[in-house]
């Protein structure tokens, strides 16, 4: 969780146009014309950079914008508001939203090995925008109704009527098909040619996910609905070998590459928060708040969320933007469909606290919950619990201890937590790659190690010079 505060993407209405299918040059019917497209996208990358957040590190975005950019502006749809940007995300991911707006996560740039790699990546994602695929899912799906909340993705037993995230992130729950990943593929390998990299690249993605995969590691769902990475690699190795010798790419920019991720973070942040025993802590916003061992938290950038293992209760904090307690907690009270229950002023680890019992009234029932809005550090924190109304005294002791144990974080140790980082190392001489990890030892395990340097066996040699990845504690 970090400080910031979920902007809404607002309904468009539906116009009927037409958009041209780059690779077939048919005419498709749309439902959406393109000023929609990238008014709907426009919102939804301000979401994704509020709720999900960028990579503090201007060198980085900067870096990456400038690989995309001509890629972007030498596809079929130039004159689009084309952005590029790294999410701080710690999964190896990219996506596209409608109008241009590009985003690829910190996991990423971890797992890939060059800049030919990332021309592959970003031009499949342009591709995904020039063929309009998410603009012709949501025409389907009839999504001019995006304004009405993700609250039941988390939580589709009790519907919360908390923000923990915003609507327009339903763009990111679109999944292409087969048939649309295979044609991002062709656009972004012809992309990428354009500009002379290194095509036979692109497969070295798929094959770090393939490695990844195989080694248990955390991967996007939306794999599971793509074509398989086997397939991918075969069809991109095809493709590289049925060009002239003359045209198949050349830029690779592998030592360029590392260099510029040297230092990122890897893998979770402790510093934007973290669970640990049954206690989430936050050592940049310096508070805990203990939660049931039991249940399951997800730490996002602009709440923490937990849920029971029955999905019939949660937990959700947030910062709200009064700085009057009392003030915050009388309007989320006023809220249509909550009814206050009981409020009271009282001392929370010496913080003066404003504590409702309400019920709320949703589509599904009755819930009824604990509140607290409590002032700490210059904000005021949002804590709610909430069940349906039938569970709540089975609950209630669980929630008073969630919303009264909200309070500073005082151990050093924990304060002073730092994330792991990329280190990129330079091998005097030549030697296996068992012997590298040997000498220049990770704070993850050798296997994990190989899977970023894209190596299969530790035996592998490598030359004297050669770049190596590594991760290092803080």
């Amino acid at each position: 969780m970090r400080l910031s505060h979920v902007v809404a993407i607002s309904s468009a209405a539906l116009l009927a146009g037409c958009a041209v299918n780059p690779v077939t040059g048919e005419r498709q019917l749309t439902l959406i014309s393109e000023a929609q497209e990238v008014e709907m996208g426009r919102a939804a990358a301000e979401e994704v950079r509020q709720t999900i957040g960028l990579v503090d590190d201007a060198r980085l975005q900067r870096y990456v914008r400038d690989v995309g950019l001509p890629l972007a502006k030498d596809s079929e749809r130039p004159s689009l508001p084309w952005s590029f940007a790294v999410v701080d995300d710690p999964t190896p991911n990219a996506f596209a939203l409608p109008g241009g707006f590009i985003f690829v996560t910190r996991g990423m740039m971890n797992l890939m090995e060059s800049e030919a790699e990332l021309a592959s990546v970003l031009g499949h994602e342009v591709g995904h925008v020039t063929a309009r695929h998410s603009v012709s899912q949501i025409s389907q799906q009839q999504l001019a109704q995006v304004g009405l909340g993700l609250g039941g993705v988390l939580f589709p037993q009790i519907q919360p009527f908390g923000q923990a995230i915003g609507a327009g992130l339903q763009l990111l729950f679109l999944k292409h098909g087969r048939d649309d990943e295979r044609q991002a593929d062709e656009l972004g390998f012809t992309y990428a040619l354009r500009h002379d990299y290194d095509v036979g690249e692109m497969a070295d993605v798929f094959e770090s996910l393939q490695r990844l995969g195989d080694e248990g590691g955390s991967l996007p769902g939306w794999l599971t609905t793509h074509p398989s990475e086997a397939e991918r690699i075969e069809t991109i190795q095809a493709r590289a070998a049925a060009l002239p010798a003359s045209d198949r790419g050349t830029v690779v920019r592998r030592a360029e590459y590392l260099n510029r991720i040297d230092g990122l973070v890897y893998g979770e942040n402790p510093r934007h928060g973290f669970f640990k025993d049954g206690v989430f802590y936050h050592p940049d916003l310096r508070f805990q708040l203990p939660l049931p061992s039991e249940w399951s938290g997800r730490n996002l950038t602009s709440a923490v969320v937990a849920v029971s293992p029955r999905q019939d209760a949660a937990v959700e904090l947030t910062v709200v933007p009064s700085k009057d307690a009392r003030a915050a907690g009388r309007q989320f009270l006023g809220q249509q469909g909550i009814t206050p229950l009981s409020t009271a002023t009282e001392s929370i680890h010496g913080l003066q606290a404003y504590v409702s019992v309400f019920e709320a009234r949703t589509e599904q029932g009755v819930l009824r919950g604990l509140s607290a809005h409590v002032p700490y550090g210059g904000r005021t924190y949002q804590i709610v619990a909430y069940t349906p109304a039938a569970s709540f005294q089975a609950y209630s002791g669980a929630f008073d201890r969630v919303v009264r144990g909200f309070g500073p974080l005082t151990d050093a140790a924990t304060l002073s937590v730092e994330p792991k980082r990329m280190d990129i190392v330079r091998i005097g001489r030549a030697m296996t790659f068992d012997e590298v990890t040997r000498q220049y030892p990770s704070a993850v395990p050798p296997r994990e190690v190989a899977v970023l340097n894209q190596v299969d066996d530790a035996g592998q040699r490598l030359s004297a010079g050669t770049l190596v990845k590594r991760v290092v504690e803080g």
